[in-house]
């Protein structure tokens, strides 16, 4: 939720989160949404890959986050 460090909440409804965006979809339920890690790190490293047209920033290719950074909010995500 850090602003220089990708600050999901400025997109995503987030549970613990104040004054959430609107942009990206609630995360909620994501171990339910993406049952492999591997698909939803994929998709915080790179969303383009899957959707050519996403406007979710590549946080791992433009390395804004590293791999271990990316790996911490998988498993947050899965607490949701």
């Amino acid at each position: 939720m850090e602003r220089s460090k990708g600050n999901c909440l400025a997109c995503h409804v987030i549970a613990d989160g104040e004054l959430p965006g609107n942009i990206g979809p609630p995360l909620v339920g994501m171990k339910a949404r993406f049952p492999d890690a591997e698909i939803l790190r994929e998709q915080i490293w790179d969303a383009s890959k899957r959707n050519p047209d996403s406007r979710m920033p590549p946080f791992g290719r433009h390395r804004i986050l590293s791999h271990e950074e990316i790996d911490l909010i998988v498993k947050y995500l899965y607490t949701l």
